[in-house]
């Protein structure tokens, strides 16, 4: 294993990995409304896709469909998710549009934060949550709640 770098080609050290019902179909609607690029597939022996590498600027996002013996399970499945992305664009506003026109559904419409980025919250239709944002202005301590 020495003669092997530690992690593959084109790969980050650390990379989010979700789980969906159905990734073709989920690889569709991500392109659609989120720009994800689609860089890799595999199917299993029936030719359906159990797992794909979507890709956006630097990152890589892998995806995996459902699998009992891994205990792996879509949020819609689980009735909700504790795992969200935040996204940087270069505009928010245009993003959310795209999102909520390819049918994501809203979670909040784009509002400037304290911190200083725009940000809108979508979920997808397998109900992964979804946050993309855009930097304004620098952070003022001052506007911070208190």
């Amino acid at each position: 294993m020495a003669d092997r770098p530690a992690k593959a080609e084109g790969m980050g050290w650390i990379s989010s990995y979700i789980t969906v019902k159905d990734v073709k179909k989920s690889l569709e609607f991500y392109k659609k409304a989120f720009d994800l690029e689609t860089r890799m597939t595999m199917p299993d022996k029936d030719g359906k896709i159990i797992h794909a590498e979507m890709g956006y600027k630097d990152c890589i996002i892998m995806i995996g469909s459902e699998c009992e013996e891994s205990n792996s399970k879509a949020p819609s499945t689980l009735k909700g998710t504790p795992f969200g992305f935040y996204i940087y664009v270069e505009d928010v506003d245009k993003q959310f549009e795209k999102a909520k026109n390819a049918g994501a559904k809203v979670l909040q419409e784009p509002t400037t934060q304290f911190w200083g980025d725009r940000i809108c919250s979508v979920a997808c239709p397998e109900g992964h949550h979804w946050s993309f944002a855009t930097n304004v202005s620098d952070f003022d301590p001052s506007k911070a709640p208190k």
